[in-house]
């Protein structure tokens, strides 16, 4: 089993690597996404808007996700749909308070402290956790196809290096984007949304209004985001798991 600081330290440094690198593309890909348009909500302004509140967030949510996988992950599909369920859901409680400020700062002119104080006096602490239920709703069932493809996708070319994983990663990014757009875009326009509405009702009148196509919104910039996130991400995890002697049976 895994020395559990060694896997925190390479989650962590994971997280935060694809995090900052990448930002611009997840900045692009709310502003699709977010009602009323690119432009309304930004356009190409300020793409970094919203960076400290996923720096901040990056490294603990990563670290507890490889924390929890690592325990949980066996030889079957059965196991790394499971360990990758809890896995999300423990890195969630950490990541969503994050991103609720975060996707608030790149769809607006105001600071991340300013959204925060705002967020604590209007609604408190359960402000931040404003679609968490739909953030899992989007994460399990990307996290279960990712992470069942990754796992098949090293197992059958037989991955010998940091670099061919992240390869893996990144094709397995790829497809579980695609597949779970629809469901980022209904957290997307959750999270963002002020008035006083079911998540029924919003999703309900958004495809009246919108039709159908609304669900493929920002698919592409997503698709592009988490195959090169799949790529930094699982392969610096692998990297630094390397460095520290931490493979698996040292295939490495």
């Amino acid at each position: 089993m895994s020395n559990p600081t060694n896997t925190l330290l390479a989650g962590g440094m994971a997280g935060l690597t694809v995090d900052v690198v990448l930002f611009p593309l997840d900045t692009i890909k709310t502003r699709l996404q977010a009602q009323g348009g690119f432009r309304r909500a930004g356009g190409f302004k300020g793409v970094y808007s919203g960076l400290a509140s996923t720096a901040t967030g990056s490294i603990p949510s990563a670290a507890i996700f490889f924390l929890v996988y690592e325990q949980f992950r066996g030889d079957s599909l059965f196991s790394h749909m499971l360990a990758s369920s809890l896995a999300e859901t423990a890195s969630c409680l950490i990541r969503v308070p994050t991103e609720v400020v975060k996707q608030r700062a790149q769809t607006s002119t105001a600071s991340v402290k300013d959204i925060a104080w705002s967020i604590a006096q209007t609604h408190g602490v359960q402000g931040f956790y404003r679609g968490f239920f739909t953030t899992l709703l989007r994460e399990i069932p990307f996290t279960c196809v990712q992470f069942s493809l990754y796992e098949a996708l090293k197992s059958h070319y037989e991955v010998t290096s940091p670099l061919s994983a992240a390869w893996c990663g990144s094709v397995a990014g790829v497809i579980a984007a695609g597949l779970t757009t629809p469901l980022d875009v209904l957290k997307t326009r959750w999270i963002l949304l002020e008035s006083q509405v079911t998540f029924r009702d919003m999703a309900a009148r958004m495809i009246r209004t919108e039709g159908w196509s609304v669900l493929t919104h920002g698919i592409f910039p997503r698709m592009a985001w988490i195959g090169a996130g799949g790529f930094v991400f699982l392969g610096m995890y692998e990297w630094v798991k390397l460095t520290l002697g931490m493979t698996d049976g040292g295939s490495y």
